[in-house]
C-alpha cells in the first residue's frame, strides 16, 4: 500500500464531501410520490420512525410516521434531512480502483471481485489467515452484522474481526455482563417517564439524542428531580436540578463517593442487597476512604452538591440512571459503568416500575450490533467465542466443524496497531471511517499505508477509502431490507425504500459474492434479508439475546418487539430483571469494587490543560454522511475550541481566534468559541471531522483492558495563543476536510 493515489483535493473535488441541499422548489415527484415507506431513521440509537416519500426509485422528502411509539413523529435535525443522502453526487455508484498518481478510476465489478479474492488469498497463502482482518460497522442492520460476522469466520477464516462499537458501547456492554449477565437497558423509555429522580452521566442527549428529550421533560412534568454529570453545562444540564460539573477522568470517584453516603445514612435496600445480590461488603470496603474532601479534589465538583445528589438519588423510591459515552469512552470505562451500576443496586431500584438504568446507544445499530456476532470475541445470541459449548452450538447452525471456527482476535485499534507492526497485511472495511473516528489517527494512516491490499464497501468515498485499493459501492439504510435494534432493546424493522443506484449493490449481495468466490457459498444461500434474520434467530436461541420468538410479521404487526423473546408466542420484554432473576451463574446480580485510579494521561506544567472531545446536534459520528447534507454543515461547519473565558483569558485568546491545541500525539488548530459553559480547566473539541480539523490527531489510543475502548473523553494538551482571527475562507470550506 502506498500513500494517497493523488492529492486530498484532487480526491475531494471528484468524491467529496460536496454539500447537497433540496431545492427551492423540492424534488421532482415530492408531492405526488409513488408511495410512503414506514422505515427508521439511518442515525442514532433512537431509530425514531420516519415515511419516506418515493417517486420514481428515488427517496424524495419524507413524512413524520405518527403512530410510531417512541417518538410519535418527532425527528431531529438530522432526522429531517437524512433522506438528502439518496440524491446525492457524492453517492458511489459503480465500482473503483486505485490508479497511482492519477486517483480513482471505474472499474468492473468482475474485475474488482477477481482481484479482491486474489488479493486475500496471495495474503493468506503467505503470511496466514490471520494476516487479512475486517473491520465492520453498527450502522448495519442485524442482518447484516450477523453475515459479516459469519463471513469472516468461514469464508475469510480469519480471528481479526471487529466493529466500531468498539468505540462506543463497549464498556457498557462489559459492565453489564460482570453485574447481570445480560448486555441491554433494563426498561422501555416508558418507565423513564415516571421516575422520582434521574441521573444522566456523560450524555448530552438534548443535541445526540433530541428526542429522547420528550421522556426527560414528560418526567419533569410529573415532578421529577434530574441530576447532569458533565464537564460542560449541556442544553439538559440547563434545565437541571443540579449540575454536577466533573473533571473528566474523575467519574468513578463520583459514583464511589455517593456509595458511601448511600451506606453511612443507611439509604439502602437491604432486602434486595442480601437475597438478591453478591459482593457488597467488597464493594463498600472499596470506598470507605472516599471522604467528601477527596471526592471533591478528585472530580472537581463541590462537595456539597455530590451530598446532594446522593441524598436525591438515595432518598427516591422509583428513578432512572442514564449514561453514555461521556462516562465511557475512558481508559477506565468499564470500572465508570460498573461504579453506576453499583448505585442501582444498593437502592434496588432495578426490575420494577419506573426503576431503571442503563446505556443511551449512540450508532443506529449499537444495541443489535454488538449481539450478533461481529466482535473479535462474540458469537450470535451474544455468546462467548471462546466458550467450548458456544463454539460448539454456532458451530452447528453454520454447517462447520467447530475446530475450523476461529478464536478471539483483536481489537479494533490493536487491528490498526498489527498493521502498523506487520503483522496484518490485508483488510476490508465496511461502513467504518477508522482514519477519523480512532484516536491518534496520524498512527492510523500510518498503518493504512503500511497494508498490501485494503478494500471498502461503502456508499460514500470517507477518508479512510482514499488509501483503499479497490472500492465497493454499498447500500444506504433505505436500500435493503433488515432489522436493527433501538437503544430501549426494541427490535425494529427497515423497509426497503429504494434499490441502489447504477452499479452500487446491496452490502448483503457484495458480502455474498465474496464468500462465494472464497469457496463459501453453500453457507451463504440467502434469497432475502428474512432468510439471514430467520438462521440469527436460531443461532441467538438460548443465548443472553434470545431473538428466537421475533419475526419479520411480527414486528410490523407490533411496531417492534422486546428482546428476549424465546417463542413465538412470548410478548417480548419491555422490562427486564421483574422476577429478580439474574442472568449470572450464581442469578444474583453482582456488585463490583471499583477502586479510583487516574486516567492514563493527567496534566502537568508541561501539558497543563484538559481536553475532551464529543458531538454536536448536526453532525454524526465521522462525519461521512452528515458532512454532505447542507444544511446540517450550515449548521455547524468546522470544529470550534469551546473554552472558558477565564482560560482563554490567562492565555491572551479572545472569541474566533486561531488557537494550535497541542498533545502528546500533534497538534492542530481550532477557532475557539469563548463559553462561560465549560469547566475553566478544560477544553472541549467535537470530533466529526477528519483531516487537518480531526480532534482525534490529538487523542491517546490507551485502551481499556477489559473493554478495549479508548480514552477519547480525556489527555492533556498545551494551548498556544496564535493570535489571528479564522478565516471566512475556511469557515466556507471546512466541511471538505482538507
Amino acid at each position: 500500500m502506498a500513500k494517497l493515489p493523488t492529492s486530498v483535493e484532487s480526491i475531494i473535488d471528484q468524491f467529496g464531501p460536496h454539500k447537497g441541499y433540496t431545492p427551492k422548489e423540492g424534488f421532482q415527484g415530492v408531492h405526488e410520490p409513488d408511495k410512503l415507506v414506514k422505515t427508521h431513521c439511518c442515525f442514532c440509537g433512537m431509530q425514531c420512525g420516519i415515511q419516506l416519500k418515493v417517486k420514481d426509485n428515488n427517496v424524495v422528502g419524507f413524512e413524520p410516521w405518527m403512530e410510531f411509539p417512541f417518538n410519535e413523529g418527532r425527528l431531529c435535525p438530522k432526522g429531517v434531512q437524512r433522506y438528502l443522502q439518496n440524491n446525492h453526487p457524492d453517492r458511489l455508484m459503480n465500482p473503483l480502483k486505485r490508479i497511482e498518481g492519477k486517483g480513482f478510476e471505474r472499474t468492473s465489478w468482475e474485475e474488482s471481485m477477481d482481484k479482491t479474492v486474489s488479493e486475500i488469498q496471495r495474503i493468506q497463502n503467505s503470511y496466514g489467515k490471520d494476516a487479512f482482518a475486517m473491520l465492520s460497522g453498527v450502522s448495519l442492520t442485524n442482518e447484516k452484522s450477523y453475515m459479516i460476522g459469519k463471513f469472516a469466520r468461514v469464508a475469510l477464516k480469519t480471528k481479526n474481526l471487529d466493529y466500531n462499537g468498539r468505540l462506543c458501547m463497549v464498556s457498557a456492554g462489559a459492565g453489564n455482563k460482570k453485574a447481570f449477565g445480560l448486555d441491554r437497558i433494563s426498561n422501555s423509555w416508558e418507565d423513564l417517564k415516571h421516575a422520582e429522580v434521574i441521573i444522566i452521566a456523560g450524555a448530552n442527549v438534548s443535541e445526540t439524542f433530541p428526542t429522547l428529550t420528550h421522556y426527560i421533560w414528560q418526567a419533569r412534568d410529573n415532578g421529577a428531580k434530574l441530576i447532569v454529570i458533565d464537564p460542560r453545562v449541556t442544553p439538559i444540564a440547563r434545565t437541571a436540578d443540579l449540575h454536577l460539573p466533573i473533571k473528566p477522568g474523575g467519574d468513578s470517584a463520583l459514583f464511589g463517593a455517593m456509595l458511601k453516603i448511600l451506606v453511612d445514612n443507611d439509604w439502602l435496600d437491604h432486602d434486595f442487597i442480601d437475597n438478591y445480590t453478591s459482593g457488597f461488603q467488597e464493594s463498600i470496603d472499596a470506598v470507605k476512604d472516599y471522604d467528601l474532601a477527596w471526592a471533591e479534589e478528585k472530580t472537581g465538583i463541590p462537595s456539597e452538591k455530590i451530598q446532594q445528589a446522593a441524598e436525591l438519588w438515595g432518598k427516591a423510591k422509583t428513578s432512572f440512571l442514564l449514561h453514555a459515552r461521556g462516562i465511557e469512552h475512558h481508559s477506565k470505562g468499564v470500572d465508570n459503568v460498573l461504579s453506576c451500576i453499583n448505585l442501582v443496586l444498593a437502592t434496588g431500584r432495578i426490575g420494577k416500575p419506573y426503576c431503571g438504568y442503563g446505556t443511551i446507544t449512540g450508532q443506529g445499530n449499537g444495541q443489535g450490533g454488538r449481539e450478533h456476532g461481529h466482535k473479535c470475541d462474540q458469537l450470535p445470541g451474544n455468546r462467548d467465542i471462546t466458550n467450548p459449548e458456544h463454539r460448539k452450538y454456532i458451530a452447528g447452525v453454520w454447517g462447520i466443524d467447530e475446530k475450523e471456527m476461529p478464536g478471539k482476535g483483536l481489537s479494533a485499534y490493536e487491528i490498526i496497531e498489527a498493521i502498523h507492526k506487520g503483522e496484518i497485511k490485508g483488510l476490508i472495511t465496511i461502513c467504518f471511517n477508522p482514519l477519523v473516528s480512532l484516536p491518534n489517527n496520524n498512527f492510523v494512516r500510518e498503518a493504512l499505508e503500511k497494508l498490501e491490499y485494503f478494500v471498502v464497501i461503502d456508499f460514500f468515498l470517507n477518508e479512510t477509502a482514499r488509501h483503499a485499493d479497490v472500492i465497493f459501492p454499498g447500500s444506504l439504510h433505505e436500500e435493503e431490507e433488515g432489522t436493527v435494534t433501538t437503544a430501549e432493546g426494541r427490535v425494529v424493522k427497515i423497509n426497503e425504500a429504494v434499490t441502489p443506484p447504477g452499479e452500487a449493490r446491496r452490502d448483503s449481495e457484495i458480502i455474498i459474492e465474496l464468500a462465494q468466490r472464497l469457496g463459501a457459498g453453500d453457507k451463504f444461500a440467502y434469497q432475502k434479508a428474512e432468510d439471514i434474520f430467520n438462521e440469527l434467530r436460531v443461532a441467538s436461541k438460548g443465548g443472553t439475546a434470545d431473538y428466537f420468538g421475533i419475526t419479520y410479521e411480527r414486528i410490523e404487526k407490533n411496531m417492534g418487539v422486546f428482546w428476549p423473546c424465546p417463542s413465538e408466542d412470548h410478548p417480548g420484554t419491555p422490562r427486564l430483571w421483574e422476577d429478580k432473576k439474574f442472568r449470572t451463574s450464581d442469578e444474583k446480580a453482582h456488585f463490583n469494587p471499583v477502586p479510583y485510579r487516574d486516567p492514563s494521561e493527567v496534566v502537568d506544567k508541561e501539558y497543563p490543560v484538559v481536553m475532551t472531545t464529543g458531538r454536536v446536534v448536526s453532525q454524526y459520528l465521522s462525519g461521512t454522511q452528515t458532512r454532505r447534507i447542507g444544511k446540517l454543515v450550515d449548521q455547524y461547519p468546522e470544529p470550534l475550541l469551546e473554552i472558558n473565558p477565564k482560560l482563554a483569558y490567562h492565555y491572551g485568546i479572545k472569541d474566533g481566534d486561531q488557537v494550535i491545541v497541542k498533545t502528546r500525539r500533534g497538534e492542530a488548530t481550532f477557532p475557539a468559541q469563548l463559553v462561560e459553559t465549560i469547566r475553566e480547566d478544560t477544553v472541549f473539541i467535537p470530533y466529526h471531522w477528519g483531516g487537518l480539523q480531526s480532534a482525534n490527531q490529538l487523542t491517546i489510543g490507551t485502551l481499556d483492558p477489559i473493554s478495549k475502548i479508548p480514552e477519547f473523553k480525556v489527555c492533556a494538551c498545551q494551548l498556544i495563543a496564535t493570535g489571528k482571527m479564522a478565516s471566512v475562507k475556511t469557515k466556507e470550506t471546512a466541511y471538505q476536510s482538507f
